[in-house]
């Protein structure tokens, strides 16, 4: 078994693609013609996006929608990045809420949070000691 995409459901595919490119510098993978799914490069694993109406299609009912102006949901997506300060601040510049600058955690690694446009809580975090 192997994970093979982590999905977002959005309420806007093409802005969450936008958004995603410009903040943390990813390229596209696949984007449905339909508007209504797209895939982003990330490495083994693709960071997708489906939008609420289309994924309560698919589901067959509600769920849970991500919401800016609410806590995040119990759930993160993570970058790493050697250069956790600039990826911080690019995000910031590109519209992401600031949750935690980057911060010196004591096992040596250094992460910080945004929120993106949807709500959703995204770490940006150095590599952990001996993972790479």
């Amino acid at each position: 078994m192997r994970l093979g995409w982590t999905i977002l459901y959005v309420s806007d595919v093409a802005r969450a693609v936008e958004f995603y490119e410009r903040a943390f510098g990813l390229s596209r993978r696949f984007v449905h013609p339909g508007g209504g799914y797209a895939e982003l490069e990330t490495g083994a694993t693709a960071l997708a996006f489906v939008s609420q109406a289309q994924a309560r299609e698919s589901l067959g009912g509600d769920f849970v929608a991500s919401d800016p102006a609410r806590p995040p949901l119990g759930v993160e997506v993570a970058f790493v990045t050697s250069d956790v300060q600039a990826a911080y601040e690019l995000a910031v510049a590109a519209g992401a809420t600031p949750v935690l600058a980057p911060t010196a955690k004591p096992w040596g690694q250094v992460v910080s949070y945004v929120r993106d446009q949807d709500g959703f809580l995204v770490e940006l975090a150095s590599p952990v000691q001996g993972s790479e």
